[in-house]
C-alpha cells in the first residue's frame, strides 16, 4: 500500500513542503524571477492564505500568495497530477482582483496579477519547460491585448532546452527528482540555496508539528466532507443534470474531486489518471467518487474500482 509521506520523505513538488521553502520571502522572489524573467525588489509572502479552498469544494490547498513593492500580485501553486488548469487559473485571477476590488481599490489602478503553475507532468503535451498564456485578437493575431493579468504553467516534462534559461532548466530537473536524487548536486546556486531551507526544515521540530497538524486537517476534511455526504452528494447531482453543460460540469468536477482525494495518498499514476478521466458515465463517477473517499491507498483505489 501507498502510504502518507513522513516530512522526511517529502521533496519539493510536495504541497506543503513547497508551500514551506516558499513561504521565505527570498526563495519566493528568486523563484519568481526565474520563471517570469522579471525582476523583483522584494516580496510579502501572505502565510494567511495558504490553506485554501477550491471554489467547487471545500479541498484543503497549499499555495503561494505574495506581493512585491509596487502591489503586484502572485499565486504559485504546485501540481503533481495531470488535471485541468485553465479555469482555475481564471478562478484565482478573479479572487485576487476580488480582494483588491473589496478593499477599494478602483478598477482602474489595479495592479498586474501573475498565476504560476509547476506542473510535473505537461499539461498541454507539446514538450516545453515554459508556456506563457498572451491575449491576442482572434482577427489579428499580431495585437496582443493586454488587461494586467498573466498566465505562465512550467512543466518538467521537456524538450526544449535552447529555448529556456539554464537556470531554470536545472531547478525544473530538481523539482522532478525523487527524494534521494533531489539532495544531489545540480550545479545551481538557488537550488542548492532550496536544498539547504529544506534541510533546515526537516530538522525543524515546530514544522513537523505543522505537518502533523496540516495531515489531520486533512484527514478530517477527508472524514467529515469528503466521505458519504459530499461524495454521494455530488454522485446525486451528476445523475440529475438537465442539461449537458450542467452534467458536463459535473463530470469534470467528480474528475477532479477524485484526483484531489487520492493525491492524499501521493502523485496519481499518469495511466490512472488518463483512466479515471476516460470515465464520463455520471453512475459510475459516483461509485469512483465514494471509493476515493474510502479507500486508504491509491493502490487500494486501484484494486476495488478495477480501473
Amino acid at each position: 500500500m501507498t502510504e502518507r509521506k513522513t516530512l522526511q520523505k517529502l521533496t519539493l513538488k510536495d504541497n506543503f513542503l513547497f508551500a514551506a521553502v516558499m513561504s521565505e520571502p527570498e526563495n519566493c522572489k528568486q523563484l519568481l524571477e526565474l520563471t517570469l524573467g522579471i525582476a523583483v525588489d522584494h516580496v510579502e509572502v501572505d502565510t494567511e492564505k495558504s490553506i485554501v479552498y477550491h471554489p467547487q469544494y471545500k479541498g484543503i490547498r497549499l499555495d503561494v500568495f505574495a506581493r512585491d513593492e509596487k502591489g503586484t500580485r502572485f499565486n504559485v501553486e504546485m501540481q503533481v497530477a495531470g488535471q485541468p488548469l485553465e479555469r482555475r487559473c481564471r478562478y484565482y485571477h478573479s479572487q485576487m482582483d476580488m480582494d483588491l476590488l473589496l478593499s477599494g481599490v478602483p478598477y482602474g489602478e489595479l495592479p498586474d496579477s501573475y498565476v504560476v503553475f509547476l506542473c510535473d507532468f505537461d499539461p498541454f503535451l507539446l514538450g516545453k519547460y515554459r508556456y506563457t498564456v498572451k491575449h491576442v485578437f482572434t482577427e489579428d493575431g499580431s495585437f496582443h491585448y493586454e488587461d494586467g493579468s498573466h498566465t505562465v504553467f512550467l512543466s518538467t516534462k521537456r524538450k526544449n532546452e535552447e529555448e529556456v534559461p539554464e537556470s531554470l532548466v536545472r531547478f525544473l530537473k530538481f523539482l522532478s527528482a525523487g527524494e534521494a536524487e533531489s539532495m544531489g548536486d545540480f550545479g545551481d546556486d538557488y537550488v542548492r540555496h532550496l536544498q539547504l531551507t529544506i534541510r533546515r526544515i526537516k530538522s525543524d521540530r515546530e514544522m513537523g508539528e505543522r505537518y502533523m497538524l496540516f495531515e489531520e486537517m486533512l484527514k478530517d476534511e477527508r472524514t467529515e466532507g469528503w466521505e458519504e455526504g459530499r461524495a454521494s452528494g455530488l454522485a446525486e447531482g451528476l445523475v440529475k443534470g438537465r442539461t449537458q453543460g450542467q452534467a458536463q460540469g459535473r463530470i469534470e468536477g467528480a474528475q477532479e474531486m477524485i484526483f484531489e482525494l487520492l493525491s492524499l495518498y501521493g502523485e496519481v499514476p499518469a495511466d490512472l489518471g488518463k483512466r479515471i478521466r476516460s470515465v464520463e458515465d455520471t453512475a459510475a463517477l459516483g461509485q469512483l467518487l465514494k471509493k476515493a473517499a474510502q479507500v486508504k491507498s491509491i493502490s487500494e483505489f486501484e484494486s476495488v474500482t478495477n480501473l
